[in-house]
């Protein structure tokens, strides 16, 4: 069938985290994704970010970080600083279906990347903006970051142990989710404008995003002033049990969050009393006594070992191991169901990514981000430009 998004064209104007992990999913799923970078400026900065790099790597494309977010991307330098080049950016857009974007608020119209500066060139382009605070209001001009805003919306104040330090989410979990909304409100956009000759722009903020994906706490606090406190383990704020308890040998996550696996575990740890114990009964119960209720079931699952409990209790109750990254991806069901694919720089060096989650039906073959620059005379020859005309270009160090 082919993938779903082949056909389509995005010129993605991009650094570091947001942006490219949103574009990304559109390389992955099919769509051309034209990566813009400044040569001049060093191009986008996350090609030297280290601390690895893959193994015999000559280039400027050997950065994991960089390759991790950057998979099946074509690779074009222009300086869209200087009126020159953005005159050739408006001639690729004209063939393209939409503009990407994750710079400042103040920046995209500063470059001519909105869509009021670019629908004489092509009527239907669709313009998506990823910036920190928006592209209006007081902040547009605030560079933004995922840990500042993962303070500032309260993910500090939800994470970890009660008597621990305010505490971030390990992860860009901001940056990854900003840059798929992205994503998503760039193809229907492009949906609606090939339905209708008209494009628009697209927006989404790192701060707009923090704040949605607290989803129902926000509606809690919304509508009843709710603000909720840190519960130690890990522990879910009102379905009990589902929190961390002991093993034999460390940690195991135990998640009841229906009523019919209560008697389920209660048998499993050699309790059933406890399933017909009316000051268990029910989930409000639960939680009035879940500190008790911890102290019991510590005591009953200590009597194993997780590995032990795992295999008991999978497919019966829902519950999960402790694992670090690392041995996370040493589960041998990720090569077995073909969930790691394995890459070639331009070099030929390779190395290795998880696949996208998205399945389609229809596999591509992955390709590695290349130098930058690499396809930059290919895709402006295909756009009109003589050799003589790219030769100048690269003279006047447009390129």
């Amino acid at each position: 069938m082919g993938l779903p998004l082949e056909g389509i064209r995005v010129l993605a104007v991009e650094q570091y985290g947001a942006g490219p992990f949103g574009t990304q999913h559109l390389a992955d799923l099919g769509a051309e994704v034209i990566k813009i970078e400044n040569r001049q400026s060093g191009g986008d900065y996350a090609r030297a970010l280290g601390p690895y790099f893959v193994e015999g790597a000559k280039g400027d494309d050997g950065s994991l970080f960089f390759q991790s977010i950057n998979r099946n991307k074509r690779s074009l330098t222009l300086d869209l600083g200087r009126s020159e080049a953005q005159q050739i950016f408006r001639r690729l857009v004209a063939s393209a279906d939409a503009v990407a974007n994750n710079l400042r608020g103040d920046v995209p119209e500063k470059l001519g990347l909105t869509f009021d500066a670019l629908k004489s060139a092509n009527a239907a382009i669709v313009c998506a903006h990823c910036s920190g605070y928006g592209r209006e209001g007081p902040r547009r001009d605030w560079p933004g970051y995922d840990y500042l805003m993962q303070a500032e919306t309260g993910y500090f104040h939800l994470t970890g142990e009660p008597e621990a330090p305010p505490t971030r989410v390990g992860m860009s979990v901001v940056d990854f989710m900003a840059g798929t909304y992205m994503a998503l409100g760039l193809v229907a956009g492009v949906l609606s404008a090939r339905s209708t000759g008209q494009g628009r722009d697209i927006d989404v903020n790192l701060y707009d995003t923090a704040l949605y994906n607290l989803s129902y706490l926000n509606t809690w606090a919304l509508n009843s002033g709710y603000d909720p406190l840190r519960v130690p383990r890990s522990a879910h704020v009102s379905l009990v049990p589902c929190q961390l308890y002991r093993t034999s040998d460390g940690w195991i996550y135990v998640m009841c969050n229906k009523e019919k696996f209560w008697p389920e575990l209660c048998e499993a740890v050699g309790r059933p009393d406890l399933a017909g114990d009316a000051q268990f009964a029910t989930f409000a119960d639960r939680l009035s006594r879940r500190d008790e209720l911890t102290v019991i079931l510590d005591e009953a699952l200590s009597a194993k070992s997780s590995d032990e409990w795992l295999r008991k209790l999978r497919g019966h109750v829902p519950v999960a191991p402790i694992r670090t990254p690392l041995t996370a991806l040493q589960d041998s069901s990720l090569a077995a169901e073909k969930k790691i694919e394995t890459l070639a720089l331009d070099g030929g060096e390779e190395f290795r990514m998880l696949r996208s989650p998205i399945r389609t039906g229809d596999d591509n073959t992955p390709r590695a981000c290349p130098p930058m620059g690499h396809d930059t005379v290919e895709i402006l020859q295909a756009a009109g430009y003589s050799a003589r005309d790219i030769a100048e270009f690269r003279e006047k160090r447009l390129i």
